[in-house]
């Protein structure tokens, strides 16, 4: 589903990406794990097509990222770590505006906006101005919005971030459920224990480069997530 072979991207001399690897199949959710500055965001946003990266290749279920960019970006939803949304204008009308941008039809949209804002109890809030809304409320909006146009890839960017527990078990659910059906989620968390939980694969990422990946059990071997990580990042494995 996501194939990402030798990305370099480089800001200012530095590689904040460097000769980055890794390939994410269909049914796998796979969790993107480094400290801040690692270069997790700038890897998201070169796979969405937000950034252009200097050499390699990125597709996205067999499109290239760099010469068809539509045809990637009607296979993925993307959520950044702070959805930037519409202040005024209503949820409903921003999750309206998402559904015309797929071209998703008025029936398929209004059975899939009122499954999935009721699973996030948001929809006695959708008429008020987003404005209006708590961080946590437009991040449940912008995770509602992601799954209208019914995306073979979503990817994450720190997806956990501000929302309830509830809500926080709701994307987990939605995100297994997801995989279960054929499709893929590509996501990074500084939360370890929900990467070990959640994950089939894990993609550790320090300085711009992997330096592990691979399914879930292999990686953790008798350890936990967290023995690794850190082990990882003091040089010890």
């Amino acid at each position: 589903m996501l194939k990402i072979e030798r990305i370099v991207k480089t800001y200012g001399g530095k590689r904040a990406v460097d000769g980055l690897s890794l390939r994410i199949r269909p049914g796998e959710i796979c969790g993107f794990i480094g400290h801040n500055g690692a270069g997790k965001t700038t890897t998201i946003k070169l796979v969405c097509g937000i950034l252009e990266f200097d050499s390699g290749e990125i597709t996205v279920g067999g499109h290239s990222v760099k010469t068809e960019p539509l045809a990637c970006k009607r296979q993925i939803a993307y959520i950044p770590d702070n959805p930037d949304l519409y202040d005024f204008v209503s949820g409903i009308k921003y999750l309206n505006f998402i559904a015309d941008v797929y071209g998703v039809d008025a029936e398929t949209r209004g059975e899939r906006i009122r499954e999935y804002a009721g699973l996030f109890e948001l929809t006695d809030d959708l008429s008020g101005l987003v404005s209006s809304y708590s961080h946590g409320m437009k991040q449940k909006l912008a995770l509602v919005s992601a799954l209208i146009h019914d995306p073979k890839l979503y990817i994450l960017d720190e997806p956990f971030v501000g929302l309830d527990p509830k809500a926080a078990r709701t994307v987990k659910d939605i995100m297994r459920a997801k995989c279960d059906a054929g499709c893929s989620v590509f996501f990074s968390t500084h939360i370890l224990e929900v990467a070990e939980r959640l994950c089939d694969q894990i993609a550790i990422i320090k300085n711009g480069k992997l330096v592990a990946s691979g399914e879930t059990e292999r990686i953790l071997g008798d350890s936990s997530l967290e023995d690794v990580f850190f082990e990882l990042e003091e040089g010890k494995i």
